[in-house]
């Protein structure tokens, strides 16, 4: 794929993986959309669609993106042009998703293109199938700062352990692929270095892409009005220039107890990523702190289980019948946006 190579953002919820998109974004040769949230349950559902070199199930395919419980009104684009873009692709599951960001990427007169989504971290082995070639690139924030923007979001209405939980997975996700993904393609960069100086971390990024640093990837909040969705008031920083000022403001979001549990049961995640443990806290053995504390194992089997999980799942793939499902290039035409 040379200069194509698909770029996936991808990152603990609440890190930084919006802005990090944004300033992608805005490189002149780069197009990263708004979460699009179909190709991991298209990739889950494959089945349904059936063998993908017939056009008839891959017009199936693109008019369930287009109009099923998806995000892809928030990327600008003709519906019916889409799905002929996706018709005209190559016949497997990969080439068919990946029509729809180049039609994104169509959009702003771009060559590159990906997408961002936070799940991406703890589904790389999917996102490889589908897009061999692709670069990562994740960032890292401290996980009390995570937790903390996690849980003042709308939409968040879990347990604190849930919270604690997923970023712990994600640390584990992101040790795993610094251990087994090439250099070139996987990239980890720190959302508190990015934020502080990023001219320096984004052009070390583009270092990694193959692409020439543009001063307007440090200026993100000038293409938030067209990547980001008005209606995502979660994502109102974004339309503001990058700042250091939320470094750290998990001393002032979380009370005592809660930073006590995230240290008491994160603290070797934190300290492997080179964050220090507070200092002066309660114990977490009494109060509310005892009491998520005791029941935090539950909420976190998920991620003790996910080991013997992908390994299940690696076994039943290799004695499954082989399936071609990586992206080949696409041969239809640009799609014009709406």
């Amino acid at each position: 794929m040379g200069d194509e190579r698909p770029v996936f953002v991808v990152g603990c919820p609440r890190s930084g993986t919006t802005m990090l998109q944004l300033m992608l974004h805005a490189h002149p040769r780069i197009a990263i959309p708004p979460e699009t949230r179909f190709l991991l349950k298209a990739y889950a559902e494959r089945e349904r669609y059936g063998d993908l070199a017939d056009p008839a199930n891959r017009r199936r395919l693109a008019q369930w993106i287009t109009t099923g419980r998806t995000a892809f009104a928030d990327l600008g684009l003709d519906p019916g042009a889409v799905v002929e873009e996706v018709v005209a692709a190559g016949p497997t599951l990969g080439s068919a998703l990946g029509a729809v960001f180049r039609a994104y990427a169509a959009r702003f007169g771009k060559v590159r293109w990906g997408d961002k989504r936070p799940a991406y971290l703890n589904n790389l082995d999917v996102v490889r199938r589908l897009f061999p070639d692709a670069q990562i690139v994740n960032i890292v924030r401290d996980g009390r700062d995570c937790i903390a923007s996690i849980r003042e979001t709308p939409w968040y209405d879990k347990d604190i352990c849930l919270a604690v939980s997923d970023w712990a997975r994600a640390m584990d996700s992101s040790a795993r692929a610094r251990r087994t993904l090439p250099p070139d393609s996987y990239h980890e960069l720190r959302y508190e270095e990015l934020v502080a100086e990023p001219e320096p971390v984004l052009r070390r990024l583009c270092a990694f892409l193959g692409e020439a640093y543009d001063p307007a990837m440090a200026e993100p909040a000038r293409v938030a009005e067209v990547a980001v969705p008005s209606r995502k008031s979660w994502h109102r920083l974004t339309r503001e220039p990058v700042t250091s000022q939320r470094v750290g403001s998990w001393r002032e979001r979380l009370q005592p107890w809660e930073i006590a549990l995230c240290e008491a049961v994160a603290g070797r995640h934190l300290t492997g990523q080179g964050y220090q443990l507070s200092v002066g806290i309660p114990s977490v053995w009494h109060g509310q702190a005892l009491r998520h504390r005791l029941h935090y194992p539950l909420h976190d089997a998920p991620r003790w289980t996910l080991p013997a999980r992908r390994m299940a799942t690696g076994l039943r793939e290799r004695f499954a019948a082989p399936e071609a499902l990586a992206y080949e290039a696409s041969r239809a035409a640009q799609v014009p946006s709406r």
